[in-house]
């Protein structure tokens, strides 16, 4: 699986490209005392961040994968991706085409007699939206099976942590780096505010101004400045692409409310046909998404003939 910006540009991704910013979150996330960045081993996938961290003496009994992740909104799929993420890490690792040193040991037989050790999974998103959210919310896949079971053979757990102000304060208060990510982010949302979409690289070159002036974030935004602007504005057009195609699958949800409000009752018609628009572009954007296909998710967007043409081809209508 490979890196692609432009699916899902991340400020928040380029930080954590740093092991030693990597590091001190896990840390925190983790209740751990690792002080060598070398105990980081950093692997890029598109929409995400896995981080290896491993310790030798420790490794078969105590390593841990963790995939933390950045999002502005709280996808309830987010454990179906995990999932796709944590398989694939896995692949790689097994073979022994992934990471170098002990990793790449790690190449086995799958057939073999031999008990194989596998890196204990945990999945986290980091949530700064603007939507009022919980400090902490689990997601289970087990949620998106078609069929209820009290006992899923298959589980995997999600943590989403809110990041925003007033939210697990204790996070950013540990966290330098990312409490000056949050200040960097809400300083964009200020001088956006009430602003045009052709303001937005002004806004966000003022909001690095001040960062750089008050030293916030100061040498990432100097040296990475152009790619900063470049992630932030893509940052901006992909949620503001979603958040059209939410209320594109509102206002047919209440269209169709108000058709079978009138024939079986108004508020039950309502509610249903909201339900039912929202998962069915959900579910659309969640495999457009999967399958890579962003340049057809943007045209969907904007050309409702597509988007119907987009629902038949994945069997959803």
């Amino acid at each position: 699986m490979n890196g692609n910006r432009e699916y899902k540009s991340d400020v928040f991704s380029m930080l954590m490209e740093d092991k030693n910013r990597a590091l001190q979150l896990y840390n925190v996330m983790n209740g751990s005392s690792y002080g060598n960045p070398d105990d980081v081993e950093i692997k890029t996938l598109d929409g995400g961040i896995s981080l290896s961290i491993r310790n030798d003496s420790a490794f078969v009994v105590d390593a841990s994968l963790s995939i933390y992740e950045h999002q502005s909104t709280v996808c309830p799929n987010m454990p179906i991706r995990s999932l796709i993420y944590f398989t694939a890490i896995l692949s790689d690792m097994l073979s022994g085409r992934g990471g170098d040193g002990k990793e790449r040991k790690l190449g086995r037989n799958l057939y073999g007699r031999k008990l194989i050790k596998i890196p204990v999974p945990h999945f986290i998103v980091f949530y700064n939206g603007e939507e009022n959210q919980p400090d902490a919310q689990e997601l289970k896949l087990s949620d998106s099976y078609e069929k209820h079971t009290d006992d899923p053979k298959l589980e995997l757990t999600c943590m989403v942590y809110n990041i925003n102000n007033g939210k697990n304060p204790h996070i950013r208060e540990s966290c330098k780096w990312l409490d000056e990510y949050m200040i960097f982010v809400n300083k964009v949302r200020e001088f956006h505010c009430g602003r045009t979409d052709e303001d937005l690289v002004i806004d966000i070159e003022m909001a690095i101004d001040y960062c750089i002036e008050h030293n916030i974030l100061k040498e990432f935004l100097i040296s990475r400045r152009n790619e900063v602007t470049k992630n932030m504005k893509l940052d901006y057009t992909f949620d503001r692409q979603l958040e059209l195609e939410r209320e594109d699958a509102r206002e047919e949800g209440r269209e169709e409310g108000r058709e079978e409000g009138r024939e079986e009752g108004r508020e039950e018609g309502k509610l249903e046909g909201i339900q039912e628009g929202q998962q069915l572009v959900n579910q659309l954007i969640t495999l457009l998404l999967s399958d890579g296909r962003t340049e057809d998710l943007k045209r969907s967007a904007s050309d409702k003939e597509y988007q119907m043409q987009l629902l038949k081809e994945y069997g959803l209508m």
